[in-house]
């Protein structure tokens, strides 16, 4: 009988067989595992796989399903009391009339009010009558003490002025030696005009070497005369022809009509407001007379400190050091004509005018009628409604029992589960052999005994 590797016996396709050592280990002895992860993690024995808590598949007989469940089964109905309702008792009105007297109006009786008189100030009038000898509270309480005035410790420092006149030279008078310029000899050609003597030459390369060729004789279209027809012109288009328009009523207003609001009773102005709160008379305010302005007598002394201080000095103008700039004066006329004058004179052009059309339908004469194309001619029809094929949302009911068998429920075979014959340490039926170079358990079947006759 040949011998079966585990992975050949594993129905499922999660069991392998564990890889053993490489072929450098081969003839050693010594067992090398491949990884580092077998190293640190040493493999346990082998495992069976859970068992299932799932409930097996049976076939169930198709019987009379009891309309009992759980909760009607545990379920205890309980006798309900309806509880009394209350009844109102019937009201009676109380004999008597109604204080309708409040709080606040027994608490706060109404007052007569009175204008409120006014608390400003009246302005006084000063009386100018004779001098007033009075001392203000300030100068009686705080009086001035003799007090010495400090001497200043600051050096004096007297302004004479020079009596000689300034004549002394400045740092760029020192440092700077004038020095003798030469002029430098111009290269710039002068810019007087040279008149030359010989006639002027206008012949050009374009006009040397141009050929006049004789042009050939244009063909001129015949202008074709405009013939007027004498048949009317109808101002009638396709539509006005074909909808000549029908007598209609016209339109009727939907608006209706305006009446106007008019009350015979007189309004009165008084309101609740103007009764509570009725204008008071308010004195007009005392205008301050302001006093005329009087000039003061003598006249104005207009020198300042600066006027009387200031000393003008004599002192003449500093000469500037720097050249004379040296510019050259034309007195000839200056020439404004160009060659781009001459040859290109201004044109007198004038703006040309808009074309205008004639207008060739005339506008219509008469008055308007108000009546529209389409309400001239529409008439109206009678809408008449589609039919809806929709079906009707009727419940369809049969007194024939639902029958409840389908095809899966017929033709559905519970499979069993079975189990991997590889979970097992020795696998069922099978005697461990041998082990491979390359890590494979190799297992044997076992035959069953033939009993002899």
């Amino acid at each position: 009988m040949r011998s079966r590797c585990l992975c050949q016996i594993c129905t499922c396709g999660r069991h392998h067989c564990p890889h053993g050592t490489t072929r450098i280990y081969e003839n050693s002895g010594i067992y090398w595992p491949t990884t580092e992860y077998l190293e640190k993690y040493p493999t346990y024995g082998n495992v069976l796989p859970p068992q299932s808590l799932k409930p097996k598949q049976e076939i169930r007989t198709c019987g009379k399903m009891e309309g009992i469940t759980t909760f009607k089964s545990d379920y205890c109905p309980y006798e309900i009391v309806r509880q009394p309702r209350h009844i109102p008792e019937e009201y009676k009105p109380k004999q008597g009339k109604i204080d309708l007297g409040t709080t606040y109006k027994r608490d706060f009786n109404s007052h007569k009010v009175q204008p409120v008189a006014i608390l400003r100030s009246l302005e006084r009038q000063q009386v100018k009558k004779g001098k007033l000898d009075t001392v203000p509270t300030y100068k009686d309480d705080y009086r001035p003490w003799d007090i010495q005035k400090s001497e200043p410790c600051k050096p004096e420092q007297t302004y004479h002025p020079p009596t000689v006149k300034f004549g002394n030279s400045t740092t760029f008078q020192d440092d700077y030696v004038p020095q003798e310029t030469k002029r430098r000899e111009s290269f710039k050609p002068s810019s007087v005009p040279r008149h030359s003597t010989a006639p002027f030459n206008g012949d050009t390369s374009h006009r040397l070497d141009y050929i006049p060729h004789q042009l050939e004789v244009k063909f001129a279209r015949p202008k074709e005369v405009y013939k007027p027809t004498d048949l009317p012109f109808e101002n009638l288009t396709t539509h006005r022809n074909d909808f000549q328009g029908l007598v209609g009523e016209t339109a009727k207003i939907c608006r209706p009509a305006y009446t106007g609001v008019t009350h015979i009773a007189h309004f009165e102005g008084s309101t609740e407001f103007r009764e509570s709160f009725q204008p008071w008379e308010i004195p007009p305010p005392e205008v301050k007379k302001v006093p005329e302005y009087v000039p003061p007598t003598g006249s104005m002394q207009l020198h300042s400190t600066s006027h009387l201080d200031y000393i003008p000095y004599q002192a003449s103008r500093v000469v500037p050091i720097r050249p004379v700039s040296h510019r050259r004066k034309n007195n000839f006329p200056f020439q404004g004509k160009s060659t781009m004058k001459e040859d290109f004179p201004a044109w007198e052009s004038c703006r040309p005018g808009l074309i205008k059309q004639k207008q060739q339908i005339p506008n219509p004469s008469g008055k308007f009628d108000g009546l529209s194309t389409s309400r001239s001619h529409y008439v109206p029809h009678e809408l008449i409604p589609t039919k809806s094929c929709k079906p009707l949302n009727a419940v369809l009911k049969s007194s024939v029992p639902f029958d409840d068998v389908t095809m899966y429920s017929i033709e559905y075979a519970p499979k069993k589960q079975e189990i991997c014959p590889a979970s097992y340490p020795t696998p069922p039926g099978y005697i461990f052999e041998n082990t491979n170079i390359h890590g494979h358990k190799f297992f044997r079947k076992i035959t069953p005994a033939v009993k002899a006759f």
